[in-house]
């Protein structure tokens, strides 16, 4: 399916190209001990300007999700499965990505996942699968 890429700024692109070595890199804060999505140049709990990216396992629960049954676009595949993921490291640690490599109908809440990435251009999309 053909995505809208990020634009790429000095404090996204370690979440957005951390997938070229196969890392789910997330902005943690050095004062507070806290991860925070999205990257940013403060820390939103603290206001710490200590911060940078930090690799993380990857793996996460299924907290929401919807399966889209409409194609939007003409090269778009579905149903596809919009999820919030949360990330093992930190309650309350969530994004918004897609749940692939398994039916849409298979995904159900606090189901285990795992990142893998899927390139385009110089973007390296996080997506979550079933994690065994």
């Amino acid at each position: 399916m053909t995505r809208k890429l990020p634009l790429l700024t000095e404090d996204n692109s370690p979440f957005w190209q951390g997938g070229a070595q196969g890392r789910l890199l997330i902005h943690h804060c050095a004062d507070c001990t806290r991860f925070f999505h999205p990257p940013a140049p403060i820390c939103p709990h603290c206001g710490s300007f200590e911060v940078t990216p930090r690799a993380v396992s990857g793996k996460g629960k299924v907290l929401s999700y919807t399966i889209n049954h409409q194609a939007w676009r003409p090269d778009l595949t579905e149903p596809y499965v919009v999820a919030i993921v949360e990330l093992a490291e930190q309650a309350g640690l969530r994004f918004v990505t897609n749940i692939v490599g398994l039916p849409a109908e298979a995904v159900h809440i606090d189901m285990p996942v795992r990142v893998r990435f899927e390139q385009h251009e110089d973007v390296w999309l996080p997506l979550f699968e079933k994690d065994a």
